[in-house]
Formats: C-alpha cells, sequence, structure tokens
C-alpha cells in the first residue's frame, strides 16, 4: 500500500527541552491512524513539522515524498484545528471558495463540499453567524475542498453533538474509501479507538506502542468484574485475582487479573449475585498503563 506520509528518524528540540526523539511514522493511503498521548508528548511538535509549520532539528517529514514546507505540497493538505479563526465579514461560501481557488481549484468545488458536510443550506451565512459545530463542519469543508491527499485532524469533534459526529466520521469514510490518509491526535481515546485503523501512542518525544486499537489493549490482562451483591467488601478483596474493589449502592465493580476465576468464586460465594458483567481493558486505560510502565522504567 502506498505510504502518503513518512516521517523518519523525526527530532526536533526547543532549547533544553527534547521534544521528539527520533520518531519514524507512517500513513497509508486510505488509513486513519491516531496520534495519542499524554500532555507534552509531542503531538503537537510532530503535526507541525508534518504540516510544514516548522523545520524539525533533525529527520524527514514527507507527504507523498514531498516537503510539506513546499507551497505546492501543503495546497494538496486538509487540517482540521479543535479552533480556527475566521474572517468575520465573510460569508460561508465566500471562505470556501476562496480556499478551493487558492490551492488552484475551481471555486464551483465549493457547492459539492458544501453538501458533503451538510452547510449547503448556510452558504450565504456569515461565519460570525454560525454555531461551534457549525464553524467546525466549515473547517472540515475547507480541508476537503482542496481534494487531499492527508488530512490532519486535531480535536475535530469538539462541540459537536453525537449526531454531528456520526455525520463528521460518515464523511471522512467515504474520503478514506478514495484513498485519503487521515492523521487524528485527541484525547477523545475512545472515539479514536472506534475509528482508527492503528493507534501510535508517543510519550516523552518517542513512539512506545503502535498498532491496532484491540491489539493494545489486549496487552493489559485486567478485566473489570461488575454485579448487584449481598458480599461485603472485605469477602469481595478475598476473591481470586481481585487486585482492586469498589462498592457503590449495592454494586461491586472489581478489577481482575484473571476475570474467569473471580467470576466462577463470586458465583459460588453469592447466589443472589445478579447484573453480572464482565468488561475488557479500555484503549485509555492501556495507554494510561503504558505511559506510566514507561515513565517507571525511565525513572528506574
Amino acid at each position: 500500500m502506498n505510504n502518503v506520509v513518512t516521517i523518519r528518524g523525526l527530532d526536533h528540540r526547543y532549547g533544553a527541552t527534547h521534544a521528539l526523539r527520533g520518531v519514524d511514522l507512517t500513513v497509508a493511503a486510505g488509513e486513519c491512524v491516531a496520534l495519542l498521548g499524554p500532555n507534552g508528548a509531542g503531538k503537537t511538535t510532530l503535526v507541525g513539522a508534518l504540516t510544514g509549520m516548522l523545520a524539525p532539528s533533525a529527520g524527514i517529514a514527507r507527504i507523498d515524498g514531498a516537503d510539506p514546507r513546499q507551497p505546492a505540497t501543503r495546497r494538496r493538505l486538509g487540517v482540521v484545528h479543535q479552533q480556527a479563526g475566521f474572517p468575520r465579514t465573510l460569508k460561508v461560501r465566500e471562505l470556501v471558495s476562496g480556499w478551493a481557488v487558492r490551492a488552484g481549484r475551481p471555486a464551483s468545488d465549493a457547492d459539492a463540499v458544501l453538501t458533503e458536510v451538510s452547510l449547503h443550506d448556510l452558504t450565504k451565512r456569515r461565519v460570525t453567524a454560525l454555531s461551534g459545530g457549525q464553524q467546525q463542519r466549515l473547517q472540515l469543508a475547507m480541508a476537503l475542498v482542496v481534494d487531499p491527499t492527508l488530512l490532519v485532524l486535531d480535536e475535530p469533534t469538539v462541540g459537536l453533538d453525537i449526531d454531528a459526529r456520526r455525520r463528521f466520521w460518515a464523511t471522512l469514510a467515504a474520503r478514506r474509501d478514495r484513498g485519503t490518509a487521515v492523521l487524528l491526535t485527541t484525547h477523545q481515546i475512545e472515539e479514536a479507538a472506534a475509528v482508527a485503523d492503528r493507534v501510535v501512542v508517543l510519550h516523552e518525544g518517542t513512539v512506545i506502542a503502535s498498532g491496532h486499537p484491540a491489539d493494545l489493549t489486549a496487552q493489559l490482562p485486567d478485566r473489570t468484574v461488575t454485579a448487584r451483591t449481598a458480599l461485603r467488601d472485605s469477602e469481595l478483596r478475598a476473591l481470586p485475582d481481585v487486585l482492586d474493589v469498589t462498592v457503590a449502592d449495592g454494586r461491586m465493580r472489581a478489577a481482575s487479573a484473571r476475570a474467569e476465576a473471580t467470576v466462577q468464586a463470586l458465583l459460588a460465594a453469592d447466589p443472589t449475585l445478579s447484573d453480572l458483567r464482565v468488561e475488557g481493558a479500555t484503549l485509555e486505560q492501556a495507554i494510561v498503563a503504558m505511559t506510566t510502565q514507561e515513565s517507571q522504567e525511565v525513572a528506574a
């Protein structure tokens, strides 16, 4: 599969701060990669290098083999930020059609894209009259009207309601089917798990994990067992393989290293047990575990 994004040995310093440490990353055509990690992990610096906003101290960042600092490369790059500033006097269609022309495309391309993001009824509205969610869709329209090779999404669904989020990702899925590569950064970890083909975890400027979301959560063996039970806290903590227990309003929640053994003992100890559930680790729990372990190993 053709790699749209190629990052090799990317390294960057801000004075004494080592923000990126030899990062390698690829994103293939039609692939969605979620770049996740705690604040200060280096995500913003990596995106800045990939979008041509900064020159890395070492290494390369390429889009279709070309330098993103070159204007011709940036014309095929679509970016959606968490927040964006718009000219206050322009109307929706004026803004999108103008963006198309700057990318060397016909102004008329704006019409199809505004329909694609469900802004076709607001083409004559001034940007200042749009809601936060509508402004996010306007950003997406501006990103899509250039027919991008790569879409970079930074917290793209902030301010969107559930239905708008669903439509947002449906639009992106259609573009991915056409070969558009997507790099996503977000704090909505479970949303990333639902839409990403691959997750890359960045911690203190280094990639510490990469893989399908299900593969990363599978590395965390802990399971969560919840149920309504008459057992006391001390009895629950005595169950086999229980790591931690909380009880509230008659409902217990236990972290277990071997859920099967815990559940068998729980059923035997409380015949009145009800509403039993066993859940696997979430992607957020897996990332927290990875970054915590990495910090402990560095400190040691």
